[in-house]
């Protein structure tokens, strides 16, 4: 069975990332609705990528 690729890891796509995690998903949780590979999520969480990039607030998810 071949992986589906993954969408490279821009800062867009890192931003979107952080604003799933400060609403609390887990990694996994992310990576599936983003299309991605658990391994690019932990690396924006881990600071390893993209490090300065600040949460997207205007994704349209509210966690409030």
């Amino acid at each position: 069975m071949k992986r589906s690729d993954s969408p490279p890891l821009t800062a867009a796509l890192a931003a979107k990332i952080k604003h799933l995690l400060s609403g609390g998903l887990y990694q996994h949780q992310i990576a599936a609705v983003l299309g991605i590979n658990q391994g690019r999520v932990s690396e924006v969480n881990r600071g390893k990528k993209f490090k300065t990039v600040l949460p997207d607030d205007q994704m349209g998810f509210d966690f409030g």
